[in-house]
C-alpha cells in the first residue's frame, strides 16, 4: 500500500478489501490467512504478522503467520508466558515495541526478549482482537530495523484489528449458527423416528401415546442406549 496514502484513505483501502473476504472465502483459517497478509501489507516496514487466538481457557494459538520466523517469535512468547502479544491481549490496548535492544524492553519481558533478539526481530506493533466485550486474541507486526513504527501505524493497527476482530467474530457466529442448524436438523430427525416408533409400539401392544413412550424409554434405559439410537433400530427392523 502506498505509504504516501492519507490515513483515512489507508483505512477505507483496507476496509474495501477485507469487506470481500467472508464472500470469496469459507474457513476461519483462510480468512486468518487473509487477514494476516494484508496487515503485512497495510504496515509499513513490517517483516512479518501474525494471528494469535486465545481461548478462553487459555490456550494460544498461532492461528496464521506469515512466514516461519513470525510463528518460531510467537512460539517464543506462548513458551515463555510474556511478551508483546501476549501483554495486548491480556490488557486489551495496543503495544508498541521500538527496539528490543532497549533495557526497559529486556525488563518488562526479559526471557521473550532474550531469546527473539538473536532472531533478527528489532521492532514489533501488536493490538488486541476484541469484539463484543471479548477479547479473542491479538494481531501483531513485526520489523527487523528499531523505531520502524510510529504513531500513525499505532492507529493504523488499532483500527485494522478493530476490523479485524469484527470479522473474526462474525465467521464465528457463522460456524455456531451452522452448528446449530445442523443440531436442529438432527433433533427433528429423532424426534421423527422417536414418533414413528411410538406409533409401533402403539399399535403393537394396544397402549396410548404416553404408555407407549414410557415404554420405549424403560428400554432405552435398560439397554443404556440413547432413546433415538433405539427408536431408529426398531424403525429399520420393521423396513427390513
Amino acid at each position: 500500500m502506498d505509504a504516501k496514502l492519507p490515513l483515512a484513505d489507508e483505512l477505507a483501502a483496507v476496509s474495501l478489501r477485507m469487506s470481500g473476504l467472508l464472500l470469496s472465502r469459507e474457513t476461519v483459517g483462510s480468512v486468518l490467512d487473509l487477514i494476516t497478509s494484508l496487515a503485512r501489507d497495510t504496515i509499513a516496514g513490517s517483516t512479518g504478522s501474525g494471528t494469535t487466538l486465545i481461548d478462553p481457557d487459555g490456550s494460544r494459538t498461532s492461528a496464521s503467520a506469515t512466514d516461519p520466523l513470525v510463528e518460531a517469535v510467537d512460539g517464543l512468547q506462548y513458551d515463555s508466558g510474556e511478551g508483546p502479544c501476549l501483554t495486548a491481549w491480556a490488557r486489551r490496548t495496543t503495544i508498541r515495541v521500538d527496539d528490543l535492544d532497549d533495557p526497559a524492553v529486556a525488563a518488562r519481558w526479559p526471557r521473550w526478549t532474550e531469546a527473539a533478539r538473536p532472531l533478527g526481530v528489532a521492532a514489533v506493533l501488536s493490538s488486541p482482537l476484541v469484539a463484543g466485550g471479548e477479547a479473542l486474541g491479538a494481531m501483531k507486526v513485526y520489523a527487523d530495523r528499531p523505531n520502524t513504527f510510529g504513531p500513525q501505524d499505532e492507529h493504523l493497527m488499532e483500527r485494522f484489528a478493530a476490523q479485524a476482530a469484527i470479522l473474526l467474530a462474525n465467521v464465528r457466529t457463522v460456524v455456531q449458527a451452522q452448528r446449530l442448524s445442523t443440531d436442529l436438523v438432527d433433533t427433528m430427525r429423532t424426534r421423527d423416528v422417536v414418533n414413528i416408533a411410538k406409533g409401533m409400539v402403539m399399535a403393537e401392544d394396544g397402549v396410548d401415546e404416553d404408555a407407549a413412550f414410557t415404554a420405549l424409554a424403560r428400554s432405552a434405559r435398560q439397554q443404556q442406549r440413547p432413546l433415538g439410537d433405539l427408536a431408529r433400530s426398531l424403525v429399520e427392523a420393521e423396513r427390513a
